[in-house]
């Protein structure tokens, strides 16, 4: 039997042509490269953020999910909330050098 899920085929109406495949998009699985390779970069960050001070975690290379595991053993480790989202890791408060300290002792040797 055909596959006609309407969310794979979004935005197209109708084809003429019997042999169209519609496009869909498969998201590529980024391979984590290994925690001595990754540079981090951690920075503190207090524009546009109506006056709070955050602490930002940038330079992840790897899949998602990885990202928000790292995220989550931040913000459990420093006790404050926080978020995961385009490529970055937002813990609120002011723990550049304790966010450094627990990435070092994670085996992130490369961080700044």
């Amino acid at each position: 039997m055909k596959n006609n899920d309407w969310k794979e085929r979004l935005n197209i109406v109708y084809s003429t042509n019997p042999d169209f495949k519609y496009e869909t998009e498969d998201e590529e699985t980024v391979e984590t490269p290994d925690k001595k390779q990754q540079k981090l970069r951690v920075s503190i960050e207090k524009k546009g953020r109506g006056g709070k001070t955050v602490t930002l975690v940038t330079g992840f290379i790897g899949n998602e999910n990885d990202l928000k595991e790292l995220g989550k053993m931040l913000k459990t480790k420093c006790g404050v909330g926080g978020t995961v989202k385009d490529g970055e890791i937002v813990i609120q408060g002011d723990f550049k050098q304790r966010i450094i300290d627990l990435l070092k002792a994670d085996g992130y040797t490369q961080t700044k």
